[in-house]
């Protein structure tokens, strides 16, 4: 499944060059980027809790 997401986002990669400026591509990786983030957290994958959990005092 590595493999296949790899050579989607690296084909998209790909056409956003050849048919963009390098600017255009590093729109097109962010994006990647942050929807790869999304689906491994709503995998369940990734653990958020420790980071948006307020801090609590020790008392």
């Amino acid at each position: 499944m590595i493999k296949l997401i790899g050579i989607v986002v690296g084909l998209a990669l790909g056409f956003a060059l050849a048919f963009g400026s390098f600017g255009q591509m590093l729109i097109v990786a962010l994006f990647a980027a942050i929807g790869y983030a999304v689906s491994k957290f709503f995998a369940g994958e990734v653990n958020l809790a420790p980071y948006v959990q307020g801090r609590r005092s020790s008392r």
